[in-house]
């Protein structure tokens, strides 16, 4: 491979069994020595992320998800150590999305009744009381989605006793839209995709009155994403409690890249100088992550970005993520739509040793792109990968659309956890 200067990009057959390309593009603005500037924590810091810590742990049903070990992949792979943080179980809700936009949901309402009322901010445990429903239930929140996001929007507001209405795209499947409305909100469709109904639902907001819990943010609106990338902190810090020691790799898809933010984030005020490296998996066609590494900044693409893997169809990054993002990526790695299926499929049947794992569509999008990367000598030397080294990925979704799941790999999710 060239140096990163010349050449900081490398296109490479895949070993996922669909007869794939991968790109795997270098950060140029990769910084591995910087310490966790101003600039990054004005949008995630210790302080704000205990609060959030403190405020989710208490909530009933709360529990650390598992951390995965796949010793099996692992040797397969030529690594040490293979994690996959399991998803599948968060609330009940189905993903880690349960950590984001329900606990923004909260922090507006206390806010808004802290301002009304001309009082100090109420805890949860007030608001969830009733003890301000009189503010409360005038309230509308909104949100564009994929599914997973607005469904734990809907989640927050039925629990914490506002009104909600959520706004999906044209090909957000039926079962993503009857399991948001599942939970009280009103669901409107929108034509064009999602960053059109990311569109669509602000200027609905502007003109109602209400508030959007985005998990995106763009110029004029960044103080709720903050509060939902602070939520998702919480999976990370989990993830660090359970290792021994640190992961010498990250591997994380990227929608928005909100949650990968938070992952970088969180482990680089963590562990400092022995950070991992985070490498983002971008759909190749929803790859907006990768377009933005390779000029540097925020760059949106076009067309329906119509993947497979749903919960990241998005073609603008989140302007925060981006700040938090420029120097703590070491690369971009794209994944195709038959290399999610070929990973679903492996984690449901397991190599031999490992336990089967029932994870959606847009979960397996980090462990596609480590295991594109291992099976090719050149994109191992590029990212430092041998066999001492330690690979952690996020599985942030179970199966959220337990259909198409079933369509996907044979059997439904129940039967993949019952063969443990």
């Amino acid at each position: 491979m060239t140096t990163q200067e010349k050449d900081p990009s490398m296109i490479f057959d895949n070993a996922l069994g669909a007869q794939q390309r991968s790109e795997l593009l270098l950060n140029a603005h990769f910084d591995p020595v910087m310490s966790y500037g101003p600039k990054q924590a004005a949008v995630l810091n210790d302080a704000a992320f205990e609060t959030a810590r403190a405020t989710i742990s208490g909530w009933d049903g709360y529990a650390p998800t598992p951390l995965v070990s796949l010793p099996g992949l692992a040797a397969q792979a030529g690594v040490a150590a293979v994690h996959f943080k399991d998803e599948g179980g968060r609330f009940g809700l189905g993903s880690f999305k349960a950590l984001g936009g329900a606990y923004a949901v909260l922090r507006l309402l206390a806010r808004e009744v802290a301002r009304i009322k001309g009082i100090a901010e109420p805890s949860g445990e007030e608001i969830v009381s009733g003890a301000h429903a009189d503010v409360v239930s005038g309230i509308t929140v909104c949100c564009a989605t994929d599914g997973n996001h607005g469904r734990s929007v809907a989640w927050g507001a039925q629990r914490f006793g506002c009104r909600c209405v959520i706004f999906i795209h044209a090909t957000v499947s039926e079962g993503r839209k009857e399991a948001i409305e599942a939970y009280g909100a009103e669901v409107r469709r929108c034509a064009g995709n999602y960053d059109d109904s990311v569109r669509e639902a602000q200027e609905t907001a502007t003109r109602e009155g209400w508030f959007v819990v985005s998990d995106t943010s763009y110029p004029g609106y960044t103080e709720i994403p903050k509060d939902v990338m602070q939520g998702y902190e919480l999976m990370a810090a989990e993830a660090a409690d359970a290792l021994e020691l640190p992961p010498t790799h990250v591997f994380i898809q990227t929608g928005v890249g909100g949650v990968a933010a938070a992952v970088a984030a969180h482990f680089a005020r963590r562990w400092g100088a022995d950070a991992p490296k985070v490498i983002l998996a971008d759909p190749d066609r929803s790859a907006c992550w990768l377009e933005t590494i390779r000029a540097g900044q925020p760059t949106a693409i076009e067309g329906d970005l119509d993947t497979l893997m749903a919960g990241l169809a998005c073609g603008e990054v989140s302007l925060l993520a981006w700040d938090v993002l420029e120097p703590l990526t070491c690369a971009v790695v794209s994944v195709a739509d038959p290399d999610a299926v070929a990973v679903m499929r492996m984690l449901a049947d397991p190599v031999a040793g490992d336990p089967p794992v029932a994870a959606g569509e847009s979960a397996v999008a980090g462990l596609a792109g480590f295991l594109s990367v291992a099976a090719n000598d050149e994109a191992r030397a590029a990212l430092g990968i041998g066999p001492d080294s330690r690979i952690l990925t996020f599985g942030t979704e179970g199966d959220t659309d337990p259909e198409l799941y079933r369509e996907l790999v044979g059997r439904s999710a129940a039967e993949v956890r019952g063969a443990a």
